[in-house]
């Protein structure tokens, strides 16, 4: 359940068109919904405007049914990470209201159309990257921003990537993938003006001890405005940046209507964290950019 569809409630119930019982009856899944094996969030959406999100590795298909068809009765936009074809066939007995994408590893039930904000580089250092960088991108666009996807740009030929400078100059933020020793991401920081997400990933071979090195060298950037998720974590990178997108177009947070008395519908206190938006970065020029 998201604000508008609280609010269309509570305007239902006041109208009499729904009842206080079967009023009551929704509100009371509000925040979370018991199913032994996992409680669903369903409140998530009201505090941050995302539903919780089905991590799907580790689980088995029927507890991903489950809570899949608990979760399509209030949301939309839900993404289903690490899914494999087998996930998806056991999603659609469920509802055929879904689109999979194998590259990414995401499952989308019920996708809607999304207004796309701002701009999202997903720049990605080697063809072998790639279902990091899908992961990434998918979850960025489902979110609602545009995303530009630099693929097959890594140091190992670098005028692949400086011949994409006009592109990666528009973005907001930059989600900066890389296997091997990742220096793709210090070469990125000192290129652009916004901030870079660095993502290892377990691309490599044995010296690279399944992304860690990646991981220390995009950690031990010299390149300012560098920080790093962890390996092969395109869905963190994906939403960091979407929140960072988000606040550069100012766009709407989702906050509490009542600053002075943040309470949710759980009686629990909600912190409102102070500070300024970031500030739209439009009307930079290309020639204002540094390299």
């Amino acid at each position: 359940m998201d604000r508008q569809q609280l609010k269309d409630l509570l305007e239902n119930i006041r109208s009499g068109q729904v009842s206080i019982e079967a009023g009551l009856e929704h509100l009371k899944r509000l925040p979370f919904e018991d199913l032994g094996y996992a409680k669903i969030d369903h409140h998530r959406c009201l505090r941050n405007g995302v539903p919780e999100v089905i991590y799907c590795q580790g689980k088995t298909l029927e507890q991903i049914q489950g809570i899949v068809g608990k979760m399509v009765k209030h949301h939309s936009n839900i993404l289903a990470t690490r899914a494999d074809s087998r996930v998806q066939e056991a999603i659609l007995e469920i509802t055929t209201d879904c689109q999979f994408y194998p590259l990414g590893r995401i499952v989308v039930v019920k996708p809607r159309s999304v207004e796309k904000a701002g701009r999202i580089a997903v720049v990605c250092a080697g063809t072998s990257d790639i279902p990091v960088a899908e992961e990434a991108a998918i979850t960025a666009e489902t979110l609602g921003n545009r995303v530009d996807r630099l693929y097959d740009v890594g140091v190992a030929g670098l005028h692949r990537l400086l011949n994409s400078c006009a592109d990666l100059f528009q973005a907001q933020v930059a989600i900066v993938i890389a296997g091997m020793e990742g220096a793709l991401a210090s070469v990125v920081g000192g290129l652009v003006s916004c901030p870079v997400i660095g993502v290892p990933t377990s691309v490599g071979y044995g010296a690279s001890f399944g992304g860690v090195a990646a991981l220390l060298s995009m950690l031990n950037s010299c390149a300012s405005g560098v920080s790093v998720v962890n390996i092969d974590n395109g869905f963190g990178a994906g939403y960091q940046a979407s929140l960072i997108n988000q606040l550069a177009v100012g766009a709407e947070r989702k906050v509490p209507e009542s600053p002075d008395d943040p309470v949710d519908p759980t009686g629990l206190k909600i912190p409102v964290s102070g500070g300024s938006p970031l500030t739209g970065r439009e009307g930079m020029k290309n020639e204002d950019r540094l390299f």
